[in-house]
């Protein structure tokens, strides 16, 4: 099945294969100064585009977008049964038929195949590394993340610096935890994980005023974090840390 951009206008734009240089004229324009940059991608979650994987869409954009390009769900988009169906932003382009990693990869990356497949191959490597975390596999976490940053993949990066910075903590290398979260947060400002991450760190570190800071940052960004379980078990063992060292 032919992977498919729709305009504004509603005509079709070729993105199938790579020899056809797939959202060539998108990302041409966009590199030309003509169309401004893509800054958001928008993914249908509605029952239709949902059975035909857009959460798995959702998943691969999410891990594969370059920072400062947010990704998100979306209700329905029209062209129903043509999907998963994607919006780009701010130009409104419409793409339908992106259901594999390598369909949404194109998305950001048209015209560099060599950098689509790095970017590929660094996600990859990033999910085998979330496995191990989810194990608490730390060392081994560390490895793979490690490899995947040597990669240079166009996107996904900063999300792989603080999934390094999380297994980092887990070893015991505040340091290096806290080297990583930096690193993260200076590639893509906006990314809350980072923040969170430093504030960790930091904690451990007992560099509490810092890991104020850092939550706080977070919460600047968005502040609806406040209500979130995670957000409380961190709030909570803050206190925790910070009543013990004023004890001591």
């Amino acid at each position: 099945m032919e992977l498919t951009l729709i305009s504004p206008l509603n005509r079709p734009l070729s993105l199938s294969r790579p020899k056809r240089r797939p959202a060539a004229a998108a990302a041409a324009a966009r590199s030309a100064g003509s169309s401004p940059e893509l800054s958001e991608v928008r993914v249908c979650t509605n029952r239709t585009c949902r059975k035909q994987g857009s959460f798995q869409t959702l998943e691969a954009l999410s891990g594969l977008a370059p920072p400062g390009v947010a990704v998100k769900a979306c209700g329905c988009l029209g062209r129903c049964g043509s999907g998963p169906n994607l919006a780009l932003l701010p130009e409104g382009v419409i793409v339908s038929h992106c259901g594999t990693a390598a369909r949404a990869a194109r998305i950001f990356w048209s015209d560099d195949d060599d950098g689509m497949l790095r970017s590929l191959e660094a996600l990859a490597l990033r999910k085998r590394a979330e496995s191990e975390l989810e194990k608490g596999n730390f060392s081994d976490a560390e490895v793979l993340l490690t490899q995947a940053i040597a990669m240079r993949p166009c996107g996904g990066i900063h999300v792989m610096y603080k999934d390094r910075s999380v297994a980092r903590l887990g070893m015991c290398n505040y340091s290096g935890a806290l080297e990583d979260a930096k690193e993260a947060s200076t590639l893509s400002p906006q990314y809350i994980e980072a923040y969170l991450c430093q504030g960790d760190a930091l904690m451990e570190m007992e560099q509490f005023d810092e890991a104020e800071k850092s939550y706080s940052m977070s919460l600047q960004i968005d502040p609806s974090i406040r209500r979130s379980r995670s957000f409380k078990d961190r709030v909570e063992r803050f206190q925790q840390k910070l009543g013990a060292a004023d004890i001591s």
